[in-house]
């Protein structure tokens, strides 16, 4: 909303990040993941490169997700009735979700042989 406070804009996108998670299951499939990846980047004592590289990744993912849900809402509203530009625009912004899923699929390989094999392999000695 044009002219709006800082904190009526924050409040905005606080809502719009609530009716994704309310709308979507796979938005709390992220949620869940992101809680895991915050979980392990304590319990591995990561440095701050790794949070800054899960921290950009989460979001990309979380971004993707959010704009697909927005676009899917707004050609539901505007063309309930099935249209072939409506299912291409749906399945273009879906192909990003999955696309972004993938890469931080790739970023939690890494970061688990870089950060968590070590330990399991210290705690597998230990034994």
């Amino acid at each position: 909303m044009k002219g709006a406070s800082f904190l009526t804009r924050l409040g905005h996108a606080r809502d719009g990040l609530r009716a994704a998670v309310a709308r979507e299951p796979s938005m709390k499939t992220h949620v869940a993941a992101a809680a895991v990846v915050g979980v392990s980047l304590v319990w591995a004592g990561s440095p701050p490169v790794w949070w800054a590289v899960m921290a950009v990744t989460v979001a990309m993912v979380f971004a993707c997700e959010l704009m697909n849900t927005a676009l899917e809402a707004l050609c539901d509203h505007l063309h309930p009735q099935r249209h072939p530009a409506i299912k291409m625009t749906k399945d273009v912004a879906a192909a990003a979700v999955l696309l972004s899923s993938v890469g931080a699929l790739a970023v939690g390989v890494a970061f688990a042989v870089d950060q968590l094999w070590p330990i399991m392999r210290t705690w597998a000695a230990l034994r």
